[in-house]
């Protein structure tokens, strides 16, 4: 009779270990989790919440980046996506250029240059799954991509904050569809600071990603999990079906090649 030895399967050089690995997905499910709570809860705790909602989203995708394409990538990617929003947002506020006249209330907490710390944080959240899946389907259009990704996802961003009293427009001309309170401008302005973000963060950080780094399933989930939050947000919860359509139309249909290439595989 022979008796077999059980070698549990071993972890392989460089892959992720099962405690990092929980604790990103614990860190993107609280991020998640928060989210869900949203349309839950009103007055004092909703300010609360809106800020942690955008500080643990963010949080998550740069603990991904590092994971998946590593340090160098997180820093530059933070630095430079922090710095630009800021400059943006600033030069807005001063100008009204590219975003149109509007302003921010005190409800988002610290600010620098007149806009509240947590801003830059919220383009930091989208920034890096944008990036990811602009690098693999759009070649040498990355940045036109990434751009009108990132303008798409804010005609939900947008009214949400509007009607939650943190910043309001002036409304002189056109406004965007199913939302008065909001100039066409700001998509406008939306769409070439999205370019310029995504292109200059396509030329300055690593492309190649970490050999058994994280995997995209975590950005695939918050980029799937924020087109399907804010659909049925604005649908049940905001009474908003003309943003729930609109926005959702045109963020499903700038998301569609990118997990149809996805599903297929390919490289």
């Amino acid at each position: 009779m022979s008796i077999r030895h059980y070698n549990p399967r071993r972890r392989r050089h460089g892959e992720l270990s099962p405690r990092v690995n929980g604790l990103l997905n614990a860190v993107v499910g609280i991020a998640i989790l928060l989210q869900i709570l949203y349309p839950l809860v009103d007055g004092e705790i909703l300010r609360l919440l809106t800020i942690n909602v955008v500080y643990w989203g963010a949080g998550a995708m740069l603990f991904h980046a590092l994971l998946a394409y590593g340090t160098r990538y997180a820093i530059t990617y933070f630095l430079f996506t922090f710095i630009f929003a800021l400059t943006i947002e600033h030069v807005g506020l001063l100008t009204q250029w590219p975003f149109g006249n509007y302003s921010y209330s005190g409800n988002l907490g610290l600010k620098i240059f007149e806009v509240p710390l947590v801003v830059p944080f919220a383009w930091i959240m989208m920034a890096h799954p944008v990036l990811t899946a602009a690098r693999r389907i759009a070649g040498n259009w990355v940045f036109l991509y990434g751009g009108v990704a990132l303008a798409a996802w804010d005609l939900f961003l947008d009214p949400l904050m509007v009607a939650q009293g943190n910043w309001t427009w002036v409304v002189t001309g056109a406004h965007v569809p199913f939302q008065p309170e909001i100039p066409l401008s700001n998509t406008f302005g939306w769409l070439l600071s999205g370019m310029f973000l995504i292109g200059v963060l396509h030329l300055i950080t690593p492309r190649e990603k970490r050999k058994g780094g994280a995997t995209f399933l975590v950005t695939d989930v918050f980029l799937l999990w924020t087109l399907f939050s804010s659909f049925i947000g604005n649908l049940f919860f905001f009474s908003r079906p003309g943003v729930a359509f609109f926005a959702g139309g045109i963020f499903g249909i700038v998301l569609a090649p990118y997990f149809f290439n996805r599903w297929l595989g390919r490289p």
